[in-house]
């Protein structure tokens, strides 16, 4: 595939659409060399404590400039758009999007991931489950989910239920429903002129509308949510063409590759054979691990999740899913509510000021603990002060508490797999802390690989486009320049013990909220 192509030969495009930025990248195919991109900070309104929304025009309109924009430095550098043959797309997962098929104007803003106002709507529909049993792991057996305000039939539900324009588009067949990757697929498709009303199996596996098996619609959860069928979008593999991008610089290119943001970091990270994980530290953290053909049901608070499918007639690969609510969003809070941090960068030079003698052990339970506690009414615990404690300890202790939570995750994982991890590859902003690092290999006892390429997420996403439009490499993982490698470097029994500490802290976190 190099013939008749510019200097740089065949490019693919990555469009990646985070929670608080979108960018552009344009790689060259099938490899991890960046030729030009570009990123656009979004706006998030919060019109209600708890509440997180944005303008899905907004969204569009972010992606497009940055498609422009990266496309023009492409061409300053002697490239030409041509030379793009497929682009894929990534993004922030359950946001939920509304729009009139006939206009392509939304019916209300999108809903954001963390969004907490359909507490009340799951409080409902734990009510709707057999025996009056409300129990939240009811249609885990159908869809790999505990029911949680976090899923997009939740969100989806809740703008059925309160916003009477959705509601009534609905019952008119003029609604549909999208999570962002949809949202961007069909405009860019054109939209009301034909545009392709798709998503790929890893986004249709964070809604609770489709069945994890049949990897389909599944009847009886779009019964239980009373969602009709009418707005859903079709469910294809996460590698194959959806359609073709109407119009702009790329008009004709097929958009042939689409993953969640977290399922791309996996493939970006090649963490593409059964038991292999990564782990992205964000605001908050999350670990996947791939555990192939097989959906492992976890007894241990665990999401079961696709993967990702490489060709509608492929196997899909499925994954473990753990996540940690409060990663870099400690040290946020160290900054802006406590005056511990002018800037989260320091985090590292002040954490090893902090003497050995100090064992403080902070749980950033803000809201709650994620897996494998799943506890509402925990909160934020500093536990161990005495007269020698400083802020050095404190904000050491924040640091840990994420490698603590890492290490929760991955033991509940081996439990639920049987087969222990034997290293762990990470990605995101948190890694570039070395003591972080350090101290997240020693207290999971194997080597901690940071990637040598820090686009994770945007490269899966180029990945799939480019195996969807070329069959022949469809999978195979790509050289990757090797990144830093923290060996543990404490022994067993001070692993141990400290971890010890730390369940001692968490169980003093537990039961504060008592509503």
């Amino acid at each position: 595939m190099t013939q008749g192509f510019g200097k740089f030969g065949p490019l693919v495009g990555a469009i990646d659409e985070g929670t608080s930025s979108a960018r552009f990248i344009i790689f060259k195919a099938n490899s991890s060399e960046v030729i030009a991109l570009h990123q656009k900070e979004l706006t998030q309104h919060f019109p209600q404590e708890g509440w997180v929304e944005q303008d899905p025009l907004d969204i569009l309109e972010v992606v497009i400039t940055c498609i422009e924009k990266a496309v023009e430095k492409l061409v300053l550098l002697g490239g030409s758009p041509k030379d793009i043959v497929a682009v894929g797309v990534t993004n922030q997962r359950e946001t939920t999007i509304v729009w009139d098929k006939e206009t392509g104007q939304p019916l209300h803003n999108a809903i954001v991931w963390l969004d907490m106002r359909t507490t009340t709507t799951t409080d409902k529909l734990l009510d709707n489950v057999p025996n009056k049993s409300r129990n939240k792991n009811y249609l885990k057996p159908l869809c790999g989910l505990p029911l949680s305000p976090y899923f997009s039939a939740v969100k989806l539900r809740w703008l059925r239920d309160k916003i009477d324009v959705v509601n009534s588009a609905m019952k008119k067949g003029t609604c549909y429903f999208g999570t962002v990757d949809t949202w961007i697929i069909w405009n860019l498709t054109g939209g009301p002129n034909g545009g392709k009303h798709v998503t790929d199996v890893s986004n249709a596996s964070r809604t609770m509308l489709m069945n994890i098996e049949s990897l389909e619609w599944d009847p009886l959860l779009l019964k239980f949510f009373e969602v009709p069928k009418s707005v859903l979008p079709e469910i294809r593999s996460s590698s194959e063409i959806y359609g073709y991008i109407a119009k702009g610089p790329l008009q004709g290119i097929p958009i042939s590759g689409c993953l969640g943001d977290q399922q791309a970091a996996l493939v970006g990270q090649m963490c593409l054979q059964k038991g292999q994980a990564k782990a992205t530290y964000g605001t908050g953290c999350f670990v996947l691990y791939n555990t192939g053909d097989i959906r492992v049901n976890s007894s241990r608070g665990l999401l079961t999740t696709v993967a990702y499918q490489l060709g509608k007639n492929s196997q899909p690969v499925y994954a473990l899913e753990g996540s940690v609510a409060v990663a870099g969003a400690a040290l946020g809070w160290l900054k802006d509510n406590i005056g511990m941090l002018d800037d989260a960068k320091e985090s590292q030079s002040l954490a090893e000021m902090a003497t050995e003698n100090g064992s403080v052990v902070f749980v950033p339970a803000f809201s709650g603990l994620y897996a494998p506690y799943w506890r509402q009414d925990a909160r934020g615990v500093i536990c161990g002060i005495t007269e020698d404690t400083n802020s050095h300890h404190i904000i050491k202790a924040a640091l840990e508490a994420v490698c603590f939570q890492v290490r929760d995750i991955l033991n509940a994982m081996n439990e639920d797999c049987g087969i222990p991890l034997q290293l762990l590859k990470v990605d995101g902003g948190m890694t570039s802390n070395a003591l972080v690092m350090q101290m997240q290999a020693d207290l999971i006892g194997i080597n901690v690989i940071k990637a040598g390429f820090a686009e994770s997420t945007a490269l899966g996403a180029a990945l799939v486009a480019y195996w969807g439009v070329d069959g022949s490499n469809h999978g195979e993982p790509i050289p990757m320049t090797s990144g830093i490698t923290y060996t543990p470097c404490i022994n067993d029994d001070e692993r141990d013990m400290r971890y010890k500490k730390w369940k001692m802290a968490v169980e003093r976190s537990l039961g504060w909220d008592q509503n």
